[in-house]
């Protein structure tokens, strides 16, 4: 005699009950954090606040949502070499699953304190990490490091500046003698205006306390003041600013926070957009790509950035061709 199957119905749907019981105790649902990401920066600085936030919402964009499925340790030593160490050791310490970091000497303790913890370390923006010695090249980064850089294009910023200052015979500048980024931008400047025949006059600083005294000592010395993606200068900002609207001497800076808070114009990177592109290497990596098989990323974001108030500040008048190129325009100065 043929068995139906509907006569053996309560045994089928006791097993399947079996089944269900059981499938939250073998993985078939998730509860707790997937993920522990340290998040540092070297000082509080609107590009880096900028970049963060790119970073973050390319994971969350990626599914990847804080509070779900990501928890962040946000830690910012505020350019204290002592708690430089101290967060990255504390990230290492941790075992979280990836080090995001905003400069280049917080970027090197990240990579020193997690070398040979399998810890991924990705810095974000830093001008060139082959002389930083964060990674070996920019296409074989090395143990568990990759990231983004914001090189200039040092010709481009200088023609832009002397596009909107006709005459420029002295270009001064700020920047901290210990960030390899500095060293690098101000001997490309160097170089750019030696074959231009324009003076670069160099003021150094260590701290963001020196920065308004090295502006000062510019004052009668040059015709324009640039600054780069120095990050000890640009958290002191304000100092530059108010001795160049004080003496009437141009400013140009290298970032889009500086131009909106009183910078005349700048060839440089959106700093949210470049935040976004790491964010998106973060995501191949958390999703098992090795971090020293990515190559180093030039961001990608390059446009003009000005500010016609400032400009008219110091009677210049932006030409029309720059203008029509702007990707931003500002008109008024930023509080």
């Amino acid at each position: 005699m043929r068995t139906r199957w509907f006569s053996k119905l309560p045994a089928i749907l006791c097993i399947l009950l079996l089944i269900a019981v059981a499938v939250p105790f073998t993985g078939g649902c998730t509860t707790a954090m997937e993920y522990n990401i340290g998040l540092t920066q070297l000082v509080t600085h609107p590009a880096m606040e900028a970049a963060r936030n790119g970073f973050i919402d390319a994971l969350e964009d990626a599914g990847y949502v804080e509070g779900e499925n990501v928890e962040y340790d946000f830690q910012n030593p505020e350019g204290d070499p002592t708690a430089e160490q101290t967060i990255a050791q504390k990230f290492v310490d941790d075992e979280v699953d990836l080090i995001y970091s905003f400069g280049t000497s917080i970027s090197q303790q990240c990579i020193n304190a997690a070398e040979g913890t399998g810890i991924p370390v990705l810095f974000c923006a830093v001008t060139d990490p082959v002389a930083a010695q964060l990674v070996a090249s920019w296409d074989h980064p090395g143990e568990n490091v990759t990231g983004t850089s914001d090189m200039i294009e040092m010709d481009s910023t200088v023609d832009l500046i002397l596009d909107i200052v006709p005459g420029v015979e002295t270009i001064g500048t700020i920047y901290n003698s210990g960030e390899v980024n500095s060293q690098v931008l101000v001997a490309d400047l160097n170089e750019v205006c030696d074959a231009l025949d324009i003076e670069v006059v160099e003021a150094t600083v260590s701290t963001s306390a020196d920065v308004l005294t090295a502006a000062q000592s510019l004052v009668g010395q040059v015709d324009v003041i640039w600054v780069g993606t120095d990050n000890t200068v640009v958290s002191a900002l304000e100092s530059v600013l108010g001795v160049c609207e004080e003496n009437l001497i141009p400013f140009f800076a290298a970032d889009d926070p500086s131009i909106e808070k009183g910078g005349i114009a700048c060839l440089g990177f959106d700093y949210y957009d470049v935040g976004y592109q790491t964010g998106e290497m973060a995501v191949r990596i958390l999703e098992g790509e090795s971090a020293e098989d990515i190559p180093v990323e030039l961001g990608e974001t390059f446009s003009y950035t000005v500010n016609t108030a400032a400009a008219e500040l110091y009677g210049l008048t932006i030409p029309q061709d720059i203008l029509d190129k702007a990707m931003t325009i500002y008109d008024e100065l930023a509080p």
